[in-house]
């Protein structure tokens, strides 16, 4: 087998359905098996995969195990050269993994590749990213990109400003569709299940470049994000989660005064963002609703910052 494609669902049918529909034309050069982990979806997502592709190996758990431990499941259970962890709200355009294949192949001391990733509309959706360090973190929380937008120095964590027009090697690659040699895998190890959504891929990557794996970005390769997973069902809580996996990665791999200083940066980031959000509103500069849910966002990540319980997972 040369390609596993590993998928996590939870509740998000319709778009499992379109992800799983697009395979077949990703690779028409090579063999291709598609696992679906679902954490207990309760739409008919697993009674849709039997009845519609029944080919698809479907590993069905009995509550969400989270990502990584989900995605763990999926390649544990894979027999390709190659796995491919490709998010439900994905749909694979035609001959993606074909192409990755053949990269691959041609440069061995490749660990992960990921495709170029566009919008719904087809618009580039940035998906290289740096490691994250202090000040790229300020420059995220206060938006400098906007100022200065072709600036590598004050871009973020985010490389917006890079085109996405050909092959680099970047820190890390978004994780809604990451390519990785199995053989590498083997060796730098599985997601870490200590995060249970979010931060996992920045952790992979980093793993990935230490044990002498490098990552590229291949953007002879496409596919469409549609941005419409199963975070939008609860935007408040998984930006909570998000917030805290993103703390869990700092509390990893950098010392104590890092991880205050990033703390203090959330602090004052979703502070100001409340409080944006709050004058727009009543200034009526954005729709009320759409003022408030990011005012119940940026409020909630604040009380996080300062409680130790856990959002749990539905």
């Amino acid at each position: 087998m040369d390609i596993s494609v590993i998928i996590i669902n939870w509740n998000t049918r319709q778009l499992l359905e379109d992800c799983l529909a697009s395979l077949p034309g990703s690779s028409t050069s090579h063999s291709l098996e598609t696992i679906v982990v679902d954490n207990n979806s309760t739409d008919g997502s697993q009674d849709m995969v039997r009845q519609k592709f029944p080919a698809v190996k479907l590993i069905c758990n009995d509550h969400n195990v989270g990502f990584a431990h989900a995605n763990n499941q999926g390649i544990k259970a894979s027999t390709g050269r190659y796995v491919s962890l490709v998010n439900s709200d994905v749909k694979v355009l035609p001959h993606c993994h074909d192409k990755l294949v053949e990269y691959m192949d041609a440069h061995p001391e490749i660990g992960i590749a990921g495709p170029r990733v566009l919008n719904g509309d087809l618009t580039l959706q940035s998906s290289c990213r740096r490691f994250p360090t202090l000040w790229n973190n300020v420059c995220d929380a206060f938006a400098f990109r906007r100022f200065f937008p072709n600036s590598a120095f004050f871009a973020g964590e985010h490389m917006l400003y890079f085109k996405h027009d050909r092959i680099i090697f970047p820190d890390v690659l978004v994780g809604c569709f990451l390519f990785a040699r199995t053989k590498a895998v083997q060796q730098f190890g599985l997601l870490d299940e200590e995060f249970f959504m979010y931060g996992e891929d920045i952790n992979w990557c980093l793993r990935c470049w230490r044990a002498g794996w490098k990552i590229a970005f291949y953007p002879a390769a496409e596919a469409i994000h549609y941005r419409g997973g199963s975070s939008n069902s609860d935007p408040v809580r998984f930006a909570v989660v998000q917030q805290r996996a993103r703390q869990q990665l700092w509390k990893k791999h950098y010392s104590k005064i890092a991880c205050l200083g990033l703390a203090t940066l959330l602090a004052v980031e979703n502070s100001l963002r409340w409080l944006t959000s709050a004058v727009s509103a009543a200034l009526k500069l954005k729709p009320r609703a759409e003022a408030d849910g990011r005012m119940r966002r940026h409020a909630a990540c604040v009380k996080a910052l300062f409680s130790s319980g856990e959002p749990k997972a539905s």
